[in-house]
């Protein structure tokens, strides 16, 4: 789950980590009052939206008075931020942090994140602060450290210092990065992080260290042992079709190709995914409909698939295992017939009854492209999709 930045800065301070102070605002009205309260005179308008690279697209603006903040905000407010993080739609501002201005020397990338190759959790400090890490390890990897922790032994103040002289800070600024380093640990293992980052961490010229940006993402699975964190959750910004799924106990991703999805178990679901990407197409979705489907959750997962007006074809591949594919071939002729499916459906169903399955389907009379293979069903859909036979 993503929060806003104001959000993680209020986890941050949690932890003891020094953050800029600030006030959120849903209107001008509000962001030139927020200004006021502040009373440094210069501030920073931020756009609060989950995506990263705000600024380059318009969404943070320096004022040096309230009347700039208003207008600032009045400029931001409302707008549609389009960034490489955004999908293709972009994304509405619809609240603006607004921040006191800092007095930066340095700027810093600090971040913990789960390192799945050493198994571990891995600290990742660069001194390029401010840009993206996938750009940075991209034009000039040997300015980014690693340090790999084991979670059973916690972060080490002597990882920390290696950070810290790594990154060529001062004796006292090694001394602060460790009390901070210290925090965002705990932060990532108490609060069942996935991704804790700084971007940047400045320095301030009367040698502060403070976390002037900040993105941290919490592992959904966890999110019942953290109803504080759930409550940090903005629907607003959500895909409307991933918060449809979720309501109906259904794992879906919007992706932005052309043919829909609809798999039971996520393996296969990623195999699906993968044989379209093979057979030249572009999956619109992962969903899987679980192991549990059965006819009204196969139609609500059509729903969910026909939501997206760039589907030019269905493909349901089903593995019958705990499932019956005589019932999920129920579901999908009830669901097509019903919802009146216009666009070509290519249905595999392997496993248990599958054969029933298949003849359920064609005494439908309904249009739908049987497939034996993963691969003949691959190829099938990217056909369909491109108007082929």
């Amino acid at each position: 789950m993503n929060v806003h930045e104001y959000q993680a800065k209020q986890v941050l301070r949690e932890f003891g980590i020094a953050v800029p102070d600030g006030r959120l605002a849903t209107t001008a009205a509000e962001a030139e009052e927020a200004a006021r309260a502040l009373g440094t005179g210069v501030v920073v308008v931020k756009a609060q939206v989950h995506a990263g690279g705000r600024g380059k697209a318009g969404g943070v603006k320096l004022a040096k008075s309230p009347a700039e903040a208003k207008t600032a905000a009045a400029e931001i407010l409302g707008m549609t931020l389009h960034t490489p993080q955004t999908p293709p739609e972009g994304k509405l501002v619809r609240k603006v942090y607004v921040e006191s201005g800092s007095e930066i020397a340095d700027e810093l990338y600090l971040a913990v994140v789960v390192d799945r190759a050493e198994e571990k959790l891995a600290v990742i400090a660069s001194t390029e602060g401010g840009m993206e890490i996938e750009e940075v390890a991209k034009r000039t990897p040997e300015k980014i450290v690693t340090v790999t922790v084991d979670g059973n032994v916690g972060l080490q103040p002597f990882q920390a210092r290696k950070v810290g002289f790594a990154l060529g800070l001062p004796t006292d600024q090694v001394k602060q990065l460790g009390s901070l380093l210290d925090g965002l640990f705990r932060l990532f293992v108490e609060k069942d992080a996935s991704i804790a980052e700084i971007n940047p961490l400045v320095v301030t010229k009367d040698g502060q260290l403070v976390a002037l940006d900040a993105k941290i993402n919490f592992d959904d699975n966890a999110l019942d042992r953290h109803p504080e964190i759930l409550a940090l959750r903005d629907p607003e910004e959500e895909d409307p079709r991933e918060r449809a799924a979720k309501e109906i106990d259904l794992a879906y991703v919007g992706l932005d190709g052309d043919i829909g999805c609809m798999v039971n178990g996520a393996g296969l679901a990623m195999a699906t995914l993968d044989m379209i990407q093979v057979c030249g197409g572009s999956p619109a979705n992962f969903l899987d409909a679980g192991g549990g489907a059965d006819k009204d959750k196969v139609k609500e997962a059509f729903k969910l698939i026909l939501r997206d007006e760039n589907v030019k074809a269905i493909l349901v591949n089903i593995f019958g295992g705990i499932v019956r594919c005589d019932l999920i071939a129920e579901g999908v002729a009830a669901a097509a017939s019903e919802l009146g499916v216009q666009v070509p459906l290519v249905v595999r169903l392997q496993g248990t009854k599958a054969p029933e399955g298949r003849q359920i389907l064609a005494a439908s009379n309904l249009d739908i492209t049987p497939a034996e293979t993963l691969q003949e069903a691959g190829e099938k859909a990217v056909a369909a999709a491109r108007g082929g036979a």
